[in-house]
């Protein structure tokens, strides 16, 4: 397991943010989110922009095979890259020299996010119109070619950001549905069949492993209702970020926390409005810490607070008012670790 680039509880966010201006959004992102910065998405840009197309640029880049175009249910791979392909790997340089610009001397953690290879497969489509996720060495392939995509990632970005200590987060948002057999095929008649644990997990690890490999802190994203922790925890990975607004499956994240695993805790609402107090934005980590027996400052400094996902919706106000919240909530577990300190 890979060594956690902090050492006390902070804030950052999950990714995706509203709007296009890419600039002004990594100006937002590095003032607010100081101690964690992360890479910006902006979906709202259009296609390649959001998080399967900009994933596939990067896995074009390292083989053609893997490039991508539109279709009219998503994506679809192609053996040449074309405009759509060019686009997506626009956007990210286009983030990507904007995030260097405003990191100048930065040297605290700094999170890179990617569509993990389970949530490609179930989602680009095969020239035969089938999903990847039909075809089993389809779905190794674009594992192998994620991991070097990011092994050259990690060094680009690293190159921009040289003191930075380097965070990527796997996103699976479709893992879930992936591993219960409910992905519908091009008919819409039927559904893949589910892919078991014994083959969705070395696939992960693997992944892992190329992180880690690239000197870079490697961890896994899933918003599902119903997250697999147990074999999340079990890859490999060094943090789990998670919805703590939904309701987890509590022996299983408390297995994984008390394990050493960090944890990026989901509590303040990716669209909202109004304010939100400090002991509200903290209470959900609080609360569970509490139930698992695991409020010792130990654990409390595992974690980092974070919005839930899907930010592209929210207002730029409430964006402004999740960072602020997230870096309150994060104070407010660094004074519970100071106050366990001091009863010592």
């Amino acid at each position: 397991m890979s060594v956690l680039p902090w050492s006390s509880s902070l804030g950052t966010g999950i990714g995706s943010l509203p709007g296009t201006d890419s600039r002004e959004t990594a100006r937002l992102v590095s003032g607010e989110c100081s101690d964690f910065i992360h890479l910006h998405e902006l979906p709202a840009r259009g296609p390649g922009a959001d998080m399967i197309g900009r994933t596939g640029g990067i896995l074009s880049s390292v083989s053609q095979e893997f490039s991508i175009e539109t279709t009219p249910r998503g994506w679809r791979f192609v053996p040449n890259p074309g405009k759509d392909t060019r686009r997506a790997q626009s956007f990210l340089n286009e983030d990507l020299d904007a995030l260097e610009d405003f990191t100048q001397g930065y040297a605290g953690p700094l999170k890179l996010q990617v569509a993990g290879p389970w949530t490609l497969a179930a989602v680009i489509e095969l020239t035969s119109g089938e999903r990847a996720l039909k075809d089993p060495s389809a779905c190794r392939d674009i594992a192998s070619a994620l991991q070097e995509a990011l092994r050259l990632q990690i060094d680009q970005v690293r190159r921009r950001v040289p003191h930075a200590r380097i965070v990527v987060q796997v996103d699976e948002p479709a893992l879930a549905q992936v591993l219960e057999g409910s992905i519908g095929t091009a008919s819409g008649l039927s559904t893949y069949s589910a892919i078991d644990e014994q083959v969705a997990s070395p696939i992960l690890a693997g992944i892992m492993s190329a992180i880690s490999d690239a000197g870079a802190c490697p961890g896994i994203h899933c918003c599902a209702a119903q997250p697999p922790i147990n074999l999340l925890a079990k890859t490999g990975a060094a943090f789990l970020s998670l919805d703590l607004l939904r309701e987890l499956d509590q022996d299983q994240l408390g297995a994984a926390w008390e394990s050493g695993l960090g944890l990026l805790a989901g509590t303040i609402p990716a669209v909202g409005q109004g304010a939100m107090s400090d002991t509200r934005a903290s209470a959900p980590v609080r609360e569970l810490a509490s139930r698992l027996g695991l409020g010792d400052a130990q654990y409390l400094s595992q974690v980092v607070v974070t919005p839930t996902c899907g930010m592209a919706g929210a207002s730029p106000q409430w964006v402004r008012t999740a960072y602020e919240s997230v870096k309150a909530a994060a104070r407010v577990l660094r004074g519970d670790e100071e106050g366990d300190r001091d009863e010592r």
